[in-house]
Protein backbone atom coordinates (compact mmCIF):
# COMPACT_ATOMS: atom_id res chain seq x y z
CA UNK A 1 0.00 0.00 0.00
CA UNK A 2 1.28 3.08 -0.55
CA UNK A 3 2.62 5.74 2.04
CA UNK A 4 0.19 8.80 0.53
CA UNK A 5 -2.77 6.21 1.77
CA UNK A 6 -1.29 5.05 4.74
CA UNK A 7 -1.04 8.88 5.68
CA UNK A 8 -4.70 9.88 4.77
CA UNK A 9 -5.66 7.10 7.25
CA UNK A 10 -3.67 8.35 10.12
CA UNK A 11 -5.04 11.82 9.23
CA UNK A 12 -8.96 10.46 9.09
CA UNK A 13 -8.31 8.96 12.46
CA UNK A 14 -7.21 11.71 14.12
CA UNK A 15 -10.06 14.21 12.53
CA UNK A 16 -12.37 11.77 13.74
CA UNK A 17 -11.25 11.86 17.07
CA UNK A 18 -11.31 15.56 17.32
CA UNK A 19 -14.20 17.75 17.76
CA UNK A 20 -14.48 18.23 14.36
CA UNK A 21 -15.50 14.82 13.35
CA UNK A 22 -16.00 13.06 10.05
CA UNK A 23 -18.33 13.82 7.00
CA UNK A 24 -20.14 11.06 5.48
CA UNK A 25 -17.96 10.98 2.80
CA UNK A 26 -14.64 11.16 4.48
CA UNK A 27 -16.31 7.83 6.64
CA UNK A 28 -16.93 6.50 3.63
CA UNK A 29 -12.91 6.91 2.08
CA UNK A 30 -12.00 6.11 5.73
CA UNK A 31 -13.90 3.06 5.73
CA UNK A 32 -12.53 1.99 2.05
CA UNK A 33 -8.95 3.05 2.66
CA UNK A 34 -8.91 0.53 6.06
CA UNK A 35 -10.13 -2.26 3.76
CA UNK A 36 -7.43 -2.11 0.95
CA UNK A 37 -5.24 -1.76 4.26
CA UNK A 38 -6.20 -4.55 5.66
CA UNK A 39 -6.30 -6.68 2.51
CA UNK A 40 -2.95 -5.75 1.59
CA UNK A 41 -1.47 -7.08 4.98
CA UNK A 42 -3.26 -10.01 4.91
CA UNK A 43 -1.84 -10.67 1.51
CA UNK A 44 1.39 -9.76 2.63
CA UNK A 45 1.20 -12.37 6.04
CA UNK A 46 -0.11 -15.02 3.85
CA UNK A 47 3.28 -14.78 1.05
CA UNK A 48 5.53 -14.43 4.00
CA UNK A 49 3.62 -18.16 5.33
CA UNK A 50 4.20 -19.45 1.91
CA UNK A 51 7.77 -18.80 2.23
CA UNK A 52 8.45 -20.29 5.35
CA UNK A 53 10.54 -23.42 5.45
CA UNK A 54 10.49 -25.49 8.59
CA UNK A 55 13.96 -27.29 9.88
CA UNK A 56 12.94 -30.95 11.80
CA UNK A 57 15.73 -31.97 14.11
CA UNK A 58 17.08 -34.93 11.78
CA UNK A 59 17.89 -31.62 9.21
CA UNK A 60 14.65 -32.32 6.64
CA UNK A 61 13.36 -29.18 5.35
CA UNK A 62 9.74 -28.79 4.15
CA UNK A 63 7.80 -25.99 3.32
CA UNK A 64 4.60 -24.67 5.89
CA UNK A 65 1.17 -26.39 5.10
CA UNK A 66 -2.18 -25.06 5.28
CA UNK A 67 -4.28 -26.27 8.08
CA UNK A 68 -6.84 -29.21 7.03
Amino acid sequence: MEQAKIDRINELARKARSEEGLTPAEMVERDLLRQEYVAAYRDNLIAQLENTIIVEPDGTRHKLGKKP
